[in-house]
Order: C-alpha cells, then sequence, then structure tokens
C-alpha cells in the first residue's frame, strides 16, 4: 500500500490533541458489505448500515478491491451520470483513467485523488487504461460521496486534480504514525483539497503498536475506516480491522491504535478518518443523484434521459445504458 510515504516521519510537523480535549467515544462499529460496481469490480460499502444522522454531509464510501488483477481482468465503469454532490476518487495503488461529456479527464494514480464537483450534471467514465487491462496488476482504492448543500447543487460541474505529492504529510509525536491530510485541515496544516461543503480527509497509517490522538473540530462529525491491518479506536480501545468503520459521538479528539501484531501481508494500520459539518438538509437520494426532495430526484432522471446532463464522446463509439451509482 505506497499511497504516498516518507523514509523519516520524524522530520514532519508533528500534531497531537491537547491534554485538555476531550475525547470521542465510540458510538458504533459496522462491517462494510462486499459487493460488484460498474463492469464488476469488487468493492465494500464502507458506511452501510450507519444512519445518515452520523454520515452528514458524507453520503456513502467505496472501497474499491484491494485486488490483484490477472491479464485482462481490470474493470471500470460504463458511462454514467451525477447531480448534486462531489465525489472524491482516491487511488492507494493502481491506476484510473476518468473522462466526462464536457471535455474533462486525466489519469490517477498511486496517491492520487480526482475531486470532481458534480453539480448541475455530467456524464462520466472511469475504467483503468489499456495497458494495466493487458498486464493485470494490483488496484485499491476509495470513492467517497460529499453531498452538497441545496445552494450548491446546480453549481457548474468542476475538477480538482489532487497529485499525491502535493498532500500535507505529517506525524504523531513518537513518528509511529504518517498523516496524509488530502483535504481540509489538521490541527492547522491544510490539506490541498478545497471543498465547498467543510471536511477533513486524512489516510493514517500506524506502525504495530502506535497510537495517535487527534484534535477534531467540534462542529463536525468523525468517522474512521479500516483500510487494512487491525487496531482500535477510541480511548475505549473499541477493536476495529479491515474493512470496519467507527463512529464517533461528540468531543473534541479522536484516537487510533495499532494492534502490536499485524499479519505479514498488511504490515501496518491503514485507517481513513473522516470530518465533516453536517449540512442538516432533506435528503433525496436515488442511484446518481442526490437532491433535496423527490421533485428534483424526478427532474434531474428527465434532464438525462432528455440529454441535458451532457452526451457520450462519440470517438468512444459508446452508448448510454442506464444510471450507475
Amino acid at each position: 500500500m505506497p499511497a504516498v510515504t516518507v523514509e523519516n516521519p520524524l522530520a514532519l510537523p508533528r500534531v497531537a490533541a491537547p491534554a485538555d480535549a476531550v475525547a470521542r467515544p465510540v458510538l458504533a462499529v459496522t462491517t462494510a458489505p462486499s459487493g460488484f460496481e460498474g463492469e464488476g469490480f469488487p468493492v465494500r460499502r464502507a458506511f452501510a448500515g450507519i444512519s445518515y444522522q452520523h454520515l452528514d454531509p458524507f453520503i456513502m464510501m467505496d472501497q474499491m478491491g484491494e485486488v490483484e488483477y490477472a491479464p485482462g481482468e481490470p474493470k471500470g465503469t460504463p458511462w454514467h451520470p451525477h447531480r448534486g454532490f462531489e465525489t472524491v476518487t482516491y487511488i492507494i495503488d493502481g491506476i484510473f483513467d476518468h473522462q466526462d461529456s464536457h471535455g474533462g479527464g486525466g489519469t490517477i494514480t498511486n496517491g492520487d485523488t480526482q475531486w470532481m464537483t458534480a453539480g448541475s450534471g455530467l456524464l462520466h467514465i472511469e475504467a483503468p487504461p489499456e495497458s494495466l487491462v493487458l498486464s493485470g496488476g494490483l488496484f485499491h482504492g476509495l470513492q467517497l460521496w460529499v453531498n452538497l448543500p441545496a445552494k450548491d447543487k446546480m453549481m457548474a460541474p468542476k475538477y480538482q486534480d489532487i497529485r499525491g505529492g502535493s498532500v500535507q504529510l505529517l506525524t504523531s509525536p513518537d513518528g509511529g504514525a504518517l498523516l496524509r491530510v488530502i483535504a481540509g485541515e489538521l490541527d492547522g496544516h491544510q490539506g490541498p483539497g478545497a471543498t465547498h461543503t467543510p471536511i477533513t480527509m486524512v489516510h493514517a497509517t500506524l506502525a504495530p503498536g502506535a497510537e495517535v490522538t487527534l484534535p477534531w473540530r467540534e462542529d463536525f462529525n468523525g468517522l474512521a475506516y479500516v483500510l487494512a491491518g487491525r487496531g482500535t479506536v477510541g480511548a475505549e480501545r473499541r477493536p476495529v480491522h479491515l474493512g470496519q468503520a467507527a463512529v464517533f459521538g461528540a468531543g473534541s479528539s479522536v484516537t487510533v491504535r495499532a494492534d502490536d501484531k499485524q499479519d505479514s501481508r498488511t504490515p501496518d494500520l491503514e485507517v481513513v478518518l473522516l470530518g465533516g459539518r453536517p449540512i442538516r438538509e432533506p435528503m433525496a437520494h436515488y442511484g446518481p443523484f442526490v437532491m433535496n426532495t423527490r421533485d428534483e430526484l424526478m427532474q434531474a432522471f428527465e434532464d438525462f434521459q432528455k440529454g441535458r446532463l451532457g452526451t457520450v464522446p462519440a470517438v468512444h463509439g459508446m452508448t448510454e445504458t442506464g444510471p450507475q451509482g
């Protein structure tokens, strides 16, 4: 799991919650069910079973892979529409191409993030490049959906391509944790991702036995999802492992600890920490559209069916088969 790493974490800025910080309790630990997305790549539905009142402003998150493809096996998604939210695609291992009906697109690879504000809507496709299809190889990533407030849902679509080298790297006081701030800020250190809805997104790698207690904004919610390894969350040390999510309650700090022993395939504990300011607006979500009312959802489907979200570029010789997730 390379993502972005450093040889000597102790050369990085160090962060820790102040001594008087109020520890956030762990309200729940859930296990992600497994499924398939797009043309058949394996995913874990990271937030399945978590009430939206604890997720807001996040809608869903899929862990894509980790999978070792044989030659000819790599898969992506067909063309599909989006409206009303932002998608955050974080590639940890492997490579993915993306393109939209407005002419945007690019390639993201180890440690890169592609941030797409769907806004008023577009058609989009994600697929492995031909070279990866031919060779096979490791693929692992995340896709997070972040809601937009009503006032921003119909804004013009746009992208941010965040290269792995631009993320803010931090560590814990003893150097046992490498913290990659992808978006938002942590203890005054700003990540590169600019968000309409205030959030913090951190990918943390903890060495065996390492523990980190981070300051966490009190007006944000708090979530942790385990990408690999095993450990505990919260001051009460609730056990968590690969594919599990933890929901934190109110407070001003979050704690994560790696077990002293990890398996040989996963030497460290890998966790994504998420926090955001709840939007607290009605949400109507169906398939690839996230709006505020049922009428707005129906309008989104009508606009898609009538081609108002864009058309598939003819160069691909592909036709739209219907809404995808």
